[in-house]
């Protein structure tokens, strides 16, 4: 039991550290009978790897808890850089703005 206690406190404590983009909504008695409601769109109960909007899920009758799947850039030169978001890739791009000035480095966060 104290191994069980010992982890799952670390789990807590890495979750707080992550910053990512998370949300857990309840659900009222049979308020979600066929699965849950993401953006629009309607998933079956059970895990979902990827969401149209780059979100990964669990979802049940009783609740939903998502996350992003990317993380954002927010240090990074904003007069020779520009940040893309690539819904393909789940994933935001650094890029230059103009071909003959580098993005040197920039951090994420999520």
């Amino acid at each position: 039991m104290k191994i069980l206690l010992a982890f799952l406190l670390a789990i807590g404590i890495i979750v707080t550290q992550g910053d990512a983009f998370c949300f857990h909504q309840f659900f009222k008695p049979g308020e979600a009978e066929k699965g849950c409601m993401v953006d629009g769109v309607l998933y079956p109960f059970g895990e979902i790897s990827r969401t149209e909007n780059c979100l990964t899920c669990s979802c049940s009758q009783h609740e939903m808890h998502c996350c992003s799947l990317y993380s954002t850039p927010v240090d990074y030169d904003k007069e020779t850089c520009k940040v893309i978001f690539s819904k393909k890739n789940c994933d935001y791009d650094v890029v230059q703005k103009h071909p003959s000035k580098p993005c040197a480095r920039f951090t994420r966060i999520g």
